[in-house]
C-alpha cells in the first residue's frame, strides 16, 4: 500500500450542450460534447491514522464557502469507494484548486474524480477507466468525464460516455468570475424561460462532429452551443457583455461553459489567444483572463508520497 499520491484533475468546456425537456424525475436529459482543458487541481490523498476519518483540507482562491463535511463530492467519493472495495476510509485529501468553483467547468466533479484514482492507487486495486467511471457515475453526472478526459460526447445526464474523434489541439480564453453560479439554480431558470415551449428531445450536432474530425477551429467556434446560456445570463447579465466583448475582439466562437459563469472563448492559435486576454483585461468586464489548451488528459496520478 502507497502512503500517499498527488493526482492532477482537470477542468473541462462544454463545447456542446443540448437540453431536454423536464423530466417527472426532475432531470433533464442532455446530450453534451466536453473537452477536458488545462487549468488543473491537484488532488492529495494520504491514508490516515485508524479511526481518523475522513479530512479535507483546500487551498485556492475563492474556495471559502466550500464544505469540508460529507456534502463535498470528494468525500463522498472516499465513502464510496471504501464501501464498494472494503478498504479504509481513514483518509487525508487536500484540495489545491485552480478550476473555479461553481464556475461551470466542473471543478468539484474533477476533485471527486481525483479521489477515486488516487483510492485505487493508494490501496492498489488495479481498476480499470470503465470500472472508475462507474464508480464516478454514482456520485455526479460530470465525475465520469473528469476521469476519462480529452474529448468525449456525454448522454443520459451526462454521464454515458462516447470517445469524439477529434484531431489537433485548441486554444481557449477563459473569462473568470469572483463568484460562482448554482447549477440547479440556472436549471430551474432554464426551465422558466422555456416555460409553455415545446422542447424537443437532446441531440449532438453533427456540424461540431465534424469540426473536430477534421480539426477545424473556425468551424468549431461556429458551431459552439449551450442551452443554458440564456439561463446563465439571465441570472448573471454581465456575461452577455463579456461574450460581446470577446466577439467583438475576434474570438472564433464563444460561449458560457456549462451552467456558468465561465466564459471559454476559442482562439486560432496562441498569440490570438494572448491578443484576445488583453483586450478583455482592458475592455474593464472582466478582470481574470487565461488561456488554457485542450484537450487534455483525465485525472492521472502525478506523485507518489
Amino acid at each position: 500500500m502507497n502512503t500517499g499520491v498527488v493526482v492532477r484533475v482537470p477542468g473541462k468546456i462544454n463545447l456542446q450542450l443540448s437540453v431536454g425537456p423536464l423530466e417527472k424525475s426532475g432531470f433533464h436529459e442532455v446530450a453534451t460534447v466536453f473537452q477536458a482543458v488545462s487549468l488543473f487541481d491537484d488532488v492529495t490523498i494520504k491514508s490516515g491514522a485508524p479511526g481518523s476519518g475522513i479530512s479535507i483540507k483546500i487551498s485556492g482562491e475563492n474556495t471559502d464557502h466550500i464544505p469540508v463535511n460529507e456534502k463535498n463530492l470528494a468525500h463522498k467519493a472516499v465513502e464510496l469507494m471504501a464501501k464498494k472495495y472494503k478498504v479504509s476510509s481513514d483518509i487525508a485529501i487536500h484540495l489545491k484548486k485552480n478550476i473555479p468553483v461553481a464556475g461551470g467547468m466542473a471543478g468539484g466533479s474533477a476533485n471527486a474524480a481525483g479521489v477515486i484514482v488516487g483510492v485505487d492507487a493508494i490501496y492498489n486495486l488495479g481498476l480499470k477507466r470503465d470500472d472508475m467511471e462507474k464508480v464516478g457515475r454514482e456520485i455526479g453526472s460530470d465525475v465520469p468525464f473528469a476521469i476519462s478526459g480529452g474529448i468525449a460526447i456525454g448522454t443520459g445526464k451526462g454521464d454515458q460516455l462516447t470517445p469524439a474523434l477529434s484531431r489537433g489541439s485548441y486554444h481557449w480564453v477563459l473569462a473568470l468570475s469572483s463568484s460562482g453560479l448554482s447549477t440547479p439554480a440556472v436549471y430551474n431558470e432554464c426551465d422558466r424561460l422555456r416555460e409553455g415551449m415545446s422542447i424537443i428531445a437532446p441531440s449532438v450536432s453533427e456540424p461540431l462532429m465534424q469540426a473536430l474530425r477534421s480539426g477545424d477551429a473556425k468551424e468549431l467556434g461556429k458551431s459552439l452551443s449551450n442551452d443554458l446560456q440564456s439561463a446563465a445570463c439571465s441570472l448573471r447579465p454581465a456575461l452577455r457583455l463579456i461574450l460581446d466583448v470577446g466577439m467583438d475582439y475576434g474570438a472564433l466562437g464563444g460561449l458560457v461553459s456549462g451552467s456558468g459563469p465561465t466564459v471559454a472563448f476559442l482562439a486560432e492559435d496562441e498569440e490570438h489567444s494572448l491578443d484576445l486576454i488583453v483586450a478583455l483585461k482592458t475592455s474593464g468586464v472582466v478582470g481574470n483572463v487565461l488561456h488554457v489548451g485542450g484537450p487534455v488528459h483525465g485525472a492521472r496520478v502525478i506523485e507518489t508520497l
